[in-house]
């Protein structure tokens, strides 16, 4: 997968709500495999989608774009030599030192790729309709819901949820809607009307920090309103929290991988079982590539020394 394939892919997967980071190779220094526009995808599980470079570049482009998909924060990353840049690296970017064989150099930009917002509404009525209308039209995805078929089970921690069953069935939305923990969710309907549902929710033994949750009436205060009307000024208050950071976010679970010290060239690199290390002397070394490898084979003693240190 290259080129466009990998940019439809990562929408996809945003519009999925996945959390991941996209690699773009956009400078090189030959000999080396990767290109400038080389483009790749990095889940939070590790996986690698796509193409970025050989043996020396790939292990370090997954490992620094783990770092950021779990800080959510861009990195420009100068992979190579210290000796090959000498002064000439600009202000912010990194140099990460690798050992390529083919003395090429790439330059990589790693960015986090915010998944796209997920609302869902639960009800049937007009104003449901046309606030799950203004959400696609906003580029969300919108998930409208009829109240019976609603469930915990339909929620995400990152999902917006707007409980507009007009009296169809509110408590048991409400209630299905807390249980899952999302970053919003919002009764339409009148405070006292609220009241009365959280009320009953209590009644029920449903945790007061999960009805703290609850916002009655969802969206901004516009008094006396049309439906349409409604779903603006609810989708205005999503809209404003999301800007201001007045929503939760979760976090991306970025699964640990073991690391290693290459003793032959000082790279950071994977370890474990699948990551063909050697021992010797009751400790397991690993390596970036076969170069490394076969270094090490000739003349354990010459590295081990400085690898225990």
């Amino acid at each position: 997968m290259e080129g466009w394939d990998i940019l439809n892919r990562a929408a996809e997967m945003a519009r999925h709500g996945e959390s991941f980071a996209l690699a773009t190779v956009v400078w090189r220094q030959g000999p080396s495999s990767g290109q400038q526009g080389s483009r790749a995808i990095v889940t939070a599980a590790g996986e690698l989608i796509g193409w970025i470079g050989g043996a020396c570049a790939e292990p370090t482009v997954l490992r620094e774009a783990r770092h950021v998909i779990a800080t959510g924060t861009p990195r420009l990353l100068l992979l190579g030599t210290p000796e090959q840049f000498g002064q000439a690296v600009p202000e912010g970017m990194v140099v990460v030192p690798i050992a390529c064989q083919s003395e090429g150099a790439l330059e990589v930009y790693i960015e986090p790729v915010v998944p796209t917002p997920h609302l869902i509404v639960v009800g049937g009525s007009p104003m449901a309709h046309t606030l799950a209308k203004l959400a696609d039209d906003l580029g969300w995805r919108a998930d409208l819901v009829d109240a019976a078929s609603f469930s915990a089970a339909n929620v995400q921690a990152q999902s917006m949820v707007v409980v507009a069953t007009q009296g169809h069935g509110d408590e048991e939305a409400v209630e299905q809607a807390v249980a899952a923990a999302p970053a919003y969710v919002g009764l339409v309907g009148s405070r006292r009307r609220g009241e009365s549902v959280l009320g009953v929710l209590a009644d029920r033994g449903v945790p007061a920090e999960q009805l703290e949750q609850v916002r009655v009436p969802a969206g901004l205060d516009l008094g006396p309103t049309t439906h349409q009307e409604i779903a603006v000024a609810i989708l205005a208050e999503l809209v404003q929290l999301r800007a201001t950071g007045g929503l939760p976010v979760a976090a991306a679970v970025v699964a640990p991988t073991p690391e290693a010290v290459d003793p032959v060239c000082g790279m950071v690199v994977a370890a474990g079982p699948d990551a063909g290390g050697i021992e010797h002397e009751g400790v397991t070394y690993y390596f970036c590539s076969a170069g490394c490898r076969r270094a090490f084979e000739r003349d354990p003693a010459a590295y081990t020394e400085e690898a225990r240190c």
